[in-house]
This record gives C-alpha cells, structure tokens and sequence, in this order.
C-alpha cells in the first residue's frame, strides 16, 4: 500500500521550522480624485480603501487592498478596518502559504465580509508569488499579454458635459469608453447618441446602467441603441432579478452583463444555468479576492461565457492583483481598471502602468507577486497585530 510522506525539510523555513505569519498591518488609504464617478447607485468621489500587510517569520511579505462602496458591498472603510483587525488575529502564527486554508479560516469568521478579505486574499497571493519567486500571473499559471482598460465617464449635469469628457479621452488616446447609464426613462439615449456622433465608429462604446433599469425601460432603450454599435450593457436591472436578465437577454439587440448580480461562483452558476448573461464581470472586492475569482471565471469559460474584470477605487496596487489574474486567464477578455486615473495622487510604487497616449495599454512590468508597494506614510491609522 502506497503513502504519503510529508517532509519538514520541503518547506521554506526559518532555522529548520516552516515559515509562519508574524504579523499582520491593517491600514487605511485615503486618495482624493479629480472628477466624481456619479452613477444610479452612488458617487464616488474618492478612493477609501483599507490596506493589508501580511508579514512572516522569514522577511517575506505580501500587500493586498480592498475599496469597499456601501451601496454594492455592504460596507465601507470604517467596517472593513475594523474587521481586518479581527481578521488578522486569525493568522498570526499560520502557515502563509496555505492559501485555501487561511481563507477558510477567515470566511468562517464572516462569509459575506468580501471587501476585506480581497485585502487579504491578494496579500497572501503576492506573499506566495514572492516566495515562489515568481510574477502573480506565473504563479497563477499563466504567461504575460497585451491588456487594454477602458475609462470610464460618469453622470454629468449635460449631454455638452458627457461630450465633453469623451473627447478629452479620445484625445488622450483612449480606445474604449464607459459610459454611466441607468437614468429614467430615455434620459440616457441623447448622451450616447452624441458621444457615437463625437468619437466615430472606431471607438468602442460600453454602457453600465448599475441596475438603473427596469424591464420596460431596459427594452425599450436597448431597441434604440442597437444601431450605435455598443459593445455590451452592463447591469441594466437590479441585482436581484435573474429572471428579467433572462428574459431580457433573449429578447435583447445587445449582449448583457452582469455586475452586482455575481459576487461568487454561486452566483456566476446561477446566472448561466438560468441563460440569463452573454458576459459576467469579476471585480476582486466584490469576490472576496482572487480565489473566487478564480472559481467564477472557470464556470463562465465551461459556459462559453467570456469575463470581463472590473474595479471600484482602488489604487495601482489593487488593480495590479486585477492585471496579473486577467492576463493569466485569457476567457478574462474585458479590461475595466481605469479607478487609479481618477486619483489626484498615486501613491503606489511598483505595479502595473497605463501607457499615455496607448490606447489604455496596461503594462506589467518584470518583478515577483504582483509588484505593487505602499510607502507607509501614505497609510492612515495603521494597527499592527502580533502574537
């Protein structure tokens, strides 16, 4: 009869024991931004982010971040900081590099905490990467490629506003636009109809309405913009109605996807079974990290559902974790990790780069995990929890 034999020895170690978590940093992230993302749901008109360190035994470290927004998540800064303390007394002392472990640790804690543990979920992938000495997207087991964000137009007062703010990407060299939709009734054709004047064909167009629709409605303006070469509608109906998505989507001009209906795998299973989407959005904070995240693009693609990967407002150090797990997985094919543009200031070193004048090209440049760094001092009310 065969057995498994477990050596000591396999693992990295300090003076002959395995590698143990030390200490965990619990921070907040404070970033104003030039312009406020007003949207049906919520305005953001700032980046309120908590920040995660976890540090281990041996010197290695990972950073991980979360930007809560109450309206879709359920929570915000202040709670998500004070549920990272009490996360991280979960893991003072445990193996760093047995992610799925720890992660079951903390969801026991709070299953529906999903801002706070992305922080620490991304924490203990970059942690792990580093370790591995490798990039995130290697560890993840996939290679480098081409990555392209779009960038995204908030409500404005006018439809001269919204042109406005459209040309000024195109001018910056942007390929794809976002426009924040869900307004009553037809209140959104005029905005689009004058940015697809404005911007030309070549231009590609997405709208998310963040569930501003109802049923009627969303019928209504979807027969109105099937000539206007929209790439897809995201989220034209509350989170909550599966059954109008499907019937919606059957009777619809334009390719549907999900946002705030999928958090998890679970929800990401619900919605194909039920035929309900064309495409599904993963946002990291929305799925507790990249282990669900994972999950939920392994279902879409069993599907032949291609993902997209979207953001709140985190910084370059979150949307670096969201670059490295999209360009490892290919079925991840749209790009929306445009928050740090908005910031006023960036206050991370390392990561990902958004090329000027590219086309919204993302690079990732050479380095192990995810690459992206907070200088301390940019970070409010740090609490540092041992042993």
């Amino acid at each position: 009869m065969a057995c498994l034999i477990v050596r000591d020895d396999a693992y990295p170690s300090v003076e002959g024991k395995p590698m143990k978590i030390s200490a965990v940093k619990v921070a907040e992230l404070n970033v104003e931004m030039h312009h406020a993302i007003k949207t049906p749901i919520g305005d953001i008109s700032a980046a309120r982010n908590v920040v995660v360190k976890i540090e281990t035994d041996a010197g290695v470290f990972g950073w991980g971040e979360t930007s809560p927004m109450a309206a879709i998540t359920g929570d915000s800064q202040a709670s998500a900081y004070a549920m990272g303390l009490d996360m991280a007394k979960l893991l003072i002392g445990q193996d760093p590099l047995a992610i799925e472990t720890n992660l079951r640790l903390l969801r026991r804690y709070c299953s529906q905490a999903t801002s706070i543990l992305c922080a620490f979920d991304i924490a203990l992938y970059d942690l792990a990467a580093k370790q591995a000495n490798m990039p995130l997207y290697q560890f993840l087991g996939g290679s480098l490629r081409e990555l392209e964000t779009d960038h995204t137009i908030g409500h404005q007062s006018s439809v001269l506003g919204t042109v406005a703010r459209a040309k000024d990407l195109v001018k910056q060299g942007f390929n794809t636009i976002k426009l924040k939709t869900g307004r009553p009734g037809q209140e959104d054709i005029e905005h689009i109809e004058a940015v697809r004047a404005a911007v030309g064909e070549t231009v590609k167009l997405r709208i998310d309405c963040n569930q501003g629709w109802d049923y009627p409605t969303a019928v209504a303006n979807i027969r109105l913009l099937k000539e206007l070469n929209i790439e897809y509608v995201e989220q034209p109906l509350a989170a909550w109605d599966v059954d109008g998505f499907a019937r919606l989507r059957a009777n619809s001009a334009l390719p549907i996807c999900a946002d705030e209906s999928v958090f998890t795998h679970v929800d990401a299973l619900r919605l194909v079974k039920a035929d309900a989407v064309d495409f599904l959005n993963i946002k990291l904070v929305k799925s507790g990290g990249i282990n669900t995240a994972l999950k939920i693009s392994s279902i879409a693609e069993a599907a032949g559902i291609r993902c997209m990967i979207g953001c709140f407002g985190e910084s370059r150090l979150g949307l670096s974790a969201a670059a490295h797990l999209a360009s490892a997985y290919p079925n991840i094919h749209f790009i929306d990790l445009d928050s740090a543009l908005h910031f006023c200031h960036d206050p991370v070193t390392g990561g990902i780069e958004i090329i000027e004048n590219s086309g919204g090209k993302m690079i990732i440049p050479a380095g192990i995990g995810h690459g992206a760094e907070l200088d301390e001092a940019e970070l409010d009310h740090i609490t540092c929890i041992t042993a």
